[in-house]
């Protein structure tokens, strides 16, 4: 497929449709973790059931993004962007209708199934049809326009999880996704690979699946079980065994949905492992600074997510900046010096304690806030652009469903382990600080099992006022705590990611049309 300039009606029609799905994902994405709260309390959901809807999304797009980035490359980019779409907003509907936390963690799997299809697609659809001079730009104004439609999404979330709305930051993805089929179907050209193999790698596409869904199942079993437990061994077991084994089918298969040999390039490879250090930090640290500001610091949800705008702002003044420099200069200065900011953020923000409330805000959340934003600022245009320039152009699709899947494994890892281990500080800071009250073996037992609620555990009934304000200080006091330590884990991957930047990413890249395993 020839490409088109960026500036022509073709080019911006890609542009807009591009932005409008991605947009769609990152609104539904940033506004849940906002009104987690008010959909904790709605659905009277358990710690673990809040990283089982959240991981129910991530776990479905993490196993079959790779093969929908493949299947762009083979079957029509443009088509299967528009069923992604589609499913994304019919899973978003039925999610909006989930009477109970079993529904709702099923819908988000359709959601999930939907996205695998739809996020490979709008990166893929600009790599392939864009002039290659200016595809730096063309990402960077993508991630710049897909902030500023984002930005609604903590502060819609918030508006809607206050007035205990929180449905319909499932609906409003709906007039979004039917926009954006709109566009693609009247004005965008389709984009495929004339000359790729048509197979679909079914083994891999399984084993990864249920790999990932073994590890994430141990990872969520083990606060309640403990390590030792068997369903928890054997689940961790089982999903090492079938990631081995999907490497394996990998390395064996004539048409891997993740071809090995896009490894040999020492950029690819230090990107992913970028994206997958970064992206882990990234989630965790956004999840724990929502929950900490509306149920430990005494911000509304509103409040809360207004308290992201300085983040999106950065993105949107910036992100078009970082991708013209990346285009220049190359990425690799960049993507050292953005995730280690990235971190230094992260970690300034881990020293917040207790605070007053909103009024505190610019001098405790504020100015961590600001360098975690300018870190990412300049790093997430770069990361998109290194990625997409490490291969050859008919890898595309499979080069951005690779990372895109990197990044959605790393948030599963994340919520899943940092979760795990977030119960366990809970619970062992509780031990600790309760043995200083003067309460019977009993009613100790029963403090404690609200420790699997974090931040929205309930001081249990029949205490007095003095116990009772006690108590609640004590559920504070040690969420704050686990908070400090996972945004501290947080900023040690983000440092982690700058150190695979400067290991392993060069400025050179492939040239369009070459191996993809050129370096």
């Amino acid at each position: 497929m020839s490409t088109v300039s960026l500036g022509s009606s073709a080019g911006k029609w890609i542009m807009v449709s591009s932005i409008m799905a991605s947009a769609m994902a990152f609104i539904d994405g940033t506004a849940l973790n906002v009104v987690l709260p008010s959909l904790q309390q709605s659905l009277n959901a358990t710690g673990t059931d809040l990283f089982w809807i959240l991981n129910a999304y991530l776990l479905m797009l993490a196993a079959l993004i790779m093969i929908g980035g493949a299947l762009g490359d083979k079957l029509g980019r443009k088509k299967i962007f528009m069923v992604g779409i589609f499913i994304f907003i019919v899973g978003s509907a039925t999610c909006g209708f989930a009477p109970d936390v079993k529904v709702l963690i099923a819908c988000r799997m359709l959601q999930g199934i939907g996205g695998a299809l739809m996020i490979p697609g709008s990166l893929s659809l600009i790599s392939s049809s864009i002039d290659e001079k200016e595809r730096g730009k063309a990402i960077g104004t993508w991630s710049a326009f897909t902030t500023v439609v984002t930005l609604g999404g903590p502060i819609l979330g918030g508006t809607f999880g206050d007035a205990g709305l929180w449905r319909y930051i499932f609906f409003i993805n709906v007039p979004i996704g039917i926009v954006a089929l709109l566009i693609l179907w009247l004005k965008v050209k389709e984009s495929r690979d004339e000359d790729s193999d048509k197979a679909i790698d079914f083994p891999g596409a399984v084993s990864i699946a249920l790999g990932l869904a073994a590890l994430t199942f141990g990872f969520l079993r083990a606060p309640a079980m403990g390590f030792g437990h068997w369903q928890v061994y054997v689940s961790l077991t089982a999903g090492i065994i079938l990631l081995a084994a999907f490497l394996l089918i990998e390395s064996k298969s004539s048409h891997p949905m993740m071809p090995l040999k896009l490894f040999s390039n020492m950029t690819f490879s230090g990107v992913n492992l970028l994206t997958f250090f970064l992206y882990a930090g990234l989630s965790a640290a956004m999840l724990f600074l929502s929950l900490n500001l509306v149920q430990a610091q005494g911000y509304s949800q509103l409040q809360s997510g207004l308290t992201f705008l300085p983040f999106t702002i950065l993105m949107i003044v910036m992100a078009r900046i970082a991708g013209g420099i990346a285009d220049k200069h190359g990425p690799r200065l960049l993507l050292i010096g953005g995730p280690a900011t990235t971190g230094v953020g992260l970690l300034i923000l881990s020293f917040v304690q207790q605070t007053n409330g909103p009024a505190d805000y610019w001098t405790t959340f504020f100015p961590g806030v600001i360098v975690f934003g300018t870190g990412m600022s300049f790093t997430v245009a770069p990361l998109t652009a290194a990625v997409m320039g490490s291969v050859s152009d008919h890898f595309s699709g499979t080069a951005s469903g690779v990372n895109n899947a990197i990044s959605r494994i790393a948030n599963v890892f994340a919520n899943a382990i940092l979760g795990a281990l977030a119960v366990l500080f809970f619970t062992g800071a509780l031990q600790q600080d309760i043995q200083h009250i003067p309460l019977n073996g009993k009613q100790k037992q029963v403090v404690m099992a609200q420790a699997t609620n974090l931040g929205d555990a309930k001081v249990p009934a029949g205490f007095n006022d003095h116990d009772q304000q006690i108590i609640k200080k004590l559920y504070r006091n040690g969420f704050i705590s686990v908070y400090a330590r996972v945004m501290q884990l947080s900023a040690l991957l983000a440092f982690l990611g700058a150190l695979m930047s400067f290991l392993f990413i060069k400025n050179n890249t492939v040239k369009k049309g070459k191996s993809p395993d050129a370096s």
